[in-house]
């Protein structure tokens, strides 16, 4: 199961630092809880201050569980660490199932 999340941050500069310091966190923290980071992107064009990540569950996982084990963690503190969550205004997520013929499973 893939998982698309965008995050929409209050300001450029707020999508810069969450970008490359606190999300960047995230890769290690995700991969201890089973979840593989696919890519991580952010928006182009103006007043889009919007990142973008698309992470895989392994097979049977309840993705739901899962984020609320990360965000309960210690290690997801450490990663939040020095960043006003105040400035993420909207977190959106969609589950993806991909197709037989999808090039990414």
């Amino acid at each position: 199961m893939f998982q698309l999340r965008i995050y929409t941050l209050r300001s450029p500069d707020a999508l810069q630092r969450y970008a490359t310091v606190h999300w960047a966190r995230h890769l290690a923290t995700f991969t201890a809880f089973g979840v593989t980071t696919q890519g991580v992107w952010t928006e182009q064009g103006e007043g889009a201050n919007r990142l973008v990540a698309l992470v895989h569950y392994p097979p049977g996982a309840d993705p739901e569980k899962i984020t609320r084990d990360v965000m309960a963690s210690p290690e997801f503190a450490a990663d939040m660490a020095g960043f006003d969550v105040d400035e993420i205004v909207d977190v959106a997520s969609v589950l993806l199932e991909p197709t037989s013929f999808s090039p990414t499973h």
